[in-house]
């Protein structure tokens, strides 16, 4: 450097510790305190070196530096008030000062270069050159002062550009709160969330929608303030399943201090989807009993008021519950029954309070269950209206949920090619709308394919990753199914033991929860395995299980393939009569509409033994 004082630089330097703004903002602080004065081609210290002329943090060297600028340091309080950048025209209606005496204040701020400039006024634009330097400015402010001149730019907000209320509600609800007009920020807190759940921000919504609940707090217990912490943990709730995923703790801490609010207050009917979320969120965990309790207790409720959202809601709650015990035609029932009583005009916004379209969730799990019951052409058809419907709602939430729930059905019927393509979709939305949960469930998918088509070892990274993500969630339910995956991913590298294994685990986990919509399959897989191994009296009783278990729930397709494998076993002892007597009842059911590849191996099976 041309001009310099090493006793002074070698301090600046120490003090840095290498980091460039401090360095930077040391060096001005120095030049400005007037210790050295400038001669010839160097800097000059006079006399002995102050012992605390250099701050000793950046906090401490910004502070000191706003202090030398005393006559313009109220306007840098009122521009860190107002945010890290502020217009003139803002500025100006805060601080009621003439054009050209704020004009002076405002270049004196930006000749010291804390502050940049772009455009002239008034239609000029400040930013702060660093956020410490807004902080420091910001905080050098007494409480008082502070509460009051928030206040103020509040006010001149809604005097002078009252359009923000509607598109930044967020700007009033800070403001408000550093105010501490509590009951202000929270209106606008409130607002903000719900307009940005609107546009599906659901990060933004459920940031929103806590920073209102914790001004919530502080104002008096009285029943108004329930409701409305009601309000806002139901719609928390419902952001936080999109935000940390359906199963997730803070999910739940939401619903349950809405469900207690909810019960202290007469559990009011506008409130009927806080019941609704803990049962998806206790089904998720793998609680189906409990969950499905809470869908009965809503359905109840519902009925006993004549209320047609209960309705859609619960039948909605129950049909996904009967769905994953294995109760597949009450499922069904329940479903048609959403698809019956739901009305878009009067249920438009259910979206927003649930997190997803009932409509359209009914029709993606109803594709399942009627593929489970033997109805793959229709099962196809409302998974295709399903995401058809959730496009033209363009609800990011319901179409994730959508192209998941078909993917699941693509999986089972084993059409690789559209699999690839809705797993594509999925992953698409998921990443791009921030969802973990169906991240998740896409990475298992896309490990699926890759499977399928014969890259092994990427599959099987991508189905433990997309598993372990899945689970990091709180989520239980559809395990066992991926599980399956995971062990087909191990049979088809040849690891019949590990593939065992972890049918074995997927079993468990049926146990455990309940979850028997997928157990026929599981034991038919298992057996598959133990026939491969020779053990054909193991095989044999798995089958039969197997069977039993698909009969139990009229799930024609898992009795179809039960039906198949065990018949050929019976084929290749010589049993072929039993075989014959096995499969014919079978061909009759599927003679009309049923034409699946299953199908096909049955007719021909059929053929052999007859």
């Amino acid at each position: 450097m041309a001009r310099h004082c090493p006793a002074k630089l070698d301090q600046i330097v120490e003090r840095a510790d290498g980091v460039p703004l401090f360095i930077e903002e040391l060096t001005k602080s120095v030049l400005e305190s007037g210790v050295l004065r400038e001669e010839a081609d160097r800097y000059m210290l006079d006399g002995a070196l102050p012992p605390l002329s250099i701050p000793t943090t950046l906090h401490a060297s910004l502070l000191a530096r706003l202090d030398r600028l005393a006559s313009v340091r109220l306007i840098a309080q009122m521009g860190a008030a107002i945010g890290p950048e502020f217009s003139y025209m803002l500025l100006h209606a805060v601080a009621r000062l003439p054009d050209d005496e704020l004009q002076t204040a405002l270049a004196r701020l930006v000749a010291s270069e804390l502050v940049f400039q772009r455009g002239t006024p008034p239609d000029a634009v400040y930013s702060f050159k660093h956020v410490l330097v807004q902080n420091v400015a910001h905080s050098s402010l007494l409480r008082s002062a502070r509460q009051q001149l928030h206040a103020q730019i509040a006010d001149a907000l809604e005097t002078h550009f009252p359009e923000l209320m509607d598109t930044q509600p967020e700007l009033f609800a800070q403001h408000y709160a550093e105010a501490g007009l509590v009951e202000k920020s929270v209106a606008f807190w409130s607002k903000a969330g719900r307009s940005s759940a609107a546009r599906s921000a659901m990060a933004e919504a459920a940031a929103q929608f806590q920073k209102a609940l914790y001004e919530l707090a502080l104002l008096p217990d009285t029943r108004e303030r329930k409701r409305h912490e009601l309000e806002l943990c139901g719609a928390l709730g419902a952001a936080l399943m999109d935000v940390k995923g359906y199963a997730a703790p803070e999910t739940g801490q939401a619903y349950a201090r809405a469900r207690e609010l909810w019960e202290q207050l007469g559990s009011p009917s506008e409130f009927l989807q806080v019941p609704y979320g803990q049962s998806i969120y206790h089904g998720f965990r793998g609680e189906l009993d409990l969950a499905q309790r809470f869908a009965e207790d809503l359905l109840h409720l519902s009925g006993e008021r004549n209320d047609s959202a209960g309705l859609v809601l619960g039948h909605l709650s129950s049909g996904r519950n009967l769905m994953f015990t294995g109760r597949l035609a009450s499922s069904r029932s329940h479903f048609e029954e959403v698809l019956a009583l739901y009305d878009p005009n009067s249920l438009h916004s259910f979206d927003h309070q649930t997190g997803v379209d009932p409509h359209v969730t009914s029709r993606s799990i109803l594709g399942i269950v009627l593929f489970c019951l033997g109805f793959p052409d229709q099962a196809l058809a409302q998974s295709s209206a399903a995401t058809a419907e959730a496009r033209r709602l363009a609800h990011p939430s319901s179409l994730a949920g959508s192209w998941a729930a078909g993917a699941i059905l693509l999986s089972l019927i084993g059409d690789s090619a559209a699999l690839d393509e809705r797993v594509d979709r999925l992953v698409e939305v998921a990443t791009e709308q921030g969802f973990p949960h169906y991240r998740a469930e896409g990475a298992i998918y896309r490990g699926w394919g890759k499977v399928k088509s014969g890259s092994i070892a990427e599959g099987l990274l991508l189905l433990r990753s997309g598993a372990s993500a899945y689970r990091a969630t709180g989520a239980v339910l559809w395990v066992p199914y991926y599980i399956a995956l995971l062990a087909g991913a191990w049979d088809i590298a040849g690891q019949i033991e590990g593939a065992a294994t972890l049918l074995d685990e997927a079993l468990q986990i049926v146990e455990r929860t309940g979850e028997r919509w997928f157990a026929a399959e599981l034991n038919r897989h298992k057996g598959q395995l133990q026939l491969r191994q020779g053990n054909t009296k193991a095989a044999e009783e798995l089958y039969r299980k197997a069977l039993s278990i698909a009969r139990e729930q009229e799930a024609k397709l898992w009795e179809l393939r039960a039906t198949a494998s065990l018949a050929r076993l019976w084929r290749d002892q010589g049993r072929r009569t039993e075989a014959r007597d096995l499969l014919a009842p079978i061909y009759v059911w599927f003679t009309e509409g049923f034409n699946t590849p299953d199908l096909q191996d049955a007719k021909v099976l059929l053929d052999e033994v007859g």
